[in-house]
């Protein structure tokens, strides 16, 4: 596990890939971009079991859950977890989002993106998109945690 240094203010932010996903490239990529913007980040690399995510992120309490997924099985896992991750009263409320190759059959998939939000994400950003819409989603939660 690997924690980025960040100026006052930012936000404490788990990075994180689904259990079945072994690349680690947009991980790094992810806590690179947030340390850039000012955030303290704890990189929990590649295949990580849903009870090392659980453990962690109770032991951390973080100010956003950052799920990556480059291998397509992203939506699939993502429905597994985010229940897990709601069941737990200390991260019931914990910013989640979750973003990739989230399918294999492409993005653009309207169901796979609104059943992940039903599920209890609270962004989704499929593969092919620009980094803007993430980029101003942190810049919002940052804004909320600072009132």
């Amino acid at each position: 596990m690997e924690h980025g240094n960040a100026e006052d203010g930012g936000l404490d932010v788990v990075v994180t890939t689904v259990a079945s996903d072994s690349h680690t490239w947009n991980l790094v990529f992810l806590q690179l971009l947030l340390e850039e913007m000012g955030h303290r980040v704890t990189n929990l690399g590649a295949c990580v079991p849903d009870a090392l995510l659980l453990s962690e992120c109770r032991r951390i309490v973080p100010d956003l859950i950052v799920i990556s997924s480059v291998n397509g099985h992203g939506h699939q896992e993502g429905l597994r977890v985010i229940p897990a991750l709601r069941a737990c009263p200390e991260l019931r409320r914990t910013p989640t989002v979750i973003g990739g190759k989230l399918g294999i059959a492409g993005a653009d998939d309207p169901d796979r993106e609104r059943s992940l939000l039903s599920a209890g994400f609270d962004a989704v950003f499929e593969e092919g998109g620009s980094v803007a819409p993430f980029r101003e989603f942190v810049d919002g939660l940052r804004s909320r945690v600072l009132l």
